[in-house]
């Protein structure tokens, strides 16, 4: 969780002062999904965020839209194993993918074709992904 603080730290992200009229469970429960520590550390403990990490531009959604935002976008029902958390503000949302062995992938993927052909790992973890944005690493190289 070092890492993750550093950049959080770094970037001011906006620290949750309120308690959350939704729970993890209750995004777990919808997506049937067991999201990543890391990334429950950041749900649990600040809000949303709007900006710059790096060069690139994201939105991170608040605990409170991820169910929300999943069911207008029809991401959970139309990629299994996947659960939005954001966009890029140009027409791609941020998701988690689930692999086999508890393993997992940042994505970057289009909202109009739904379809895991098109997903571009963006990070191995929510720390990595949020590491690669702040070193500057292009979302679309192969690494």
């Amino acid at each position: 969780m070092k890492n993750l603080q550093k950049i959080i730290t770094k970037y001011s992200f906006p620290k949750r002062d309120i308690n959350s009229s939704v729970e993890v469970c209750d995004v777990e429960a919808y997506s049937n999904l067991k999201l990543p520590v890391d990334y429950v550390y950041y749900l649990e403990n600040y809000l949303g965020i709007d900006q710059f990490i790096g060069v690139e531009f994201i939105n991170l959604w608040s605990l409170e839209e991820i169910i929300e935002a999943n069911e207008s976008y029809n991401i959970v029902n139309e990629l299994h194993q996947t659960i939005g958390i954001g966009s890029n503000g140009s027409g791609e949302f941020i998701g988690i993918e689930f692999g086999e062995n508890e393993n997992i992938k940042i994505i970057l993927s289009p909202f109009i074709d739904l379809n895991n052909k098109y997903n571009i790992e963006i990070g191995s973890s929510f720390t990595d992904f949020l590491i690669r944005l702040d070193n500057g690493v292009d979302w679309f190289l192969n690494e």
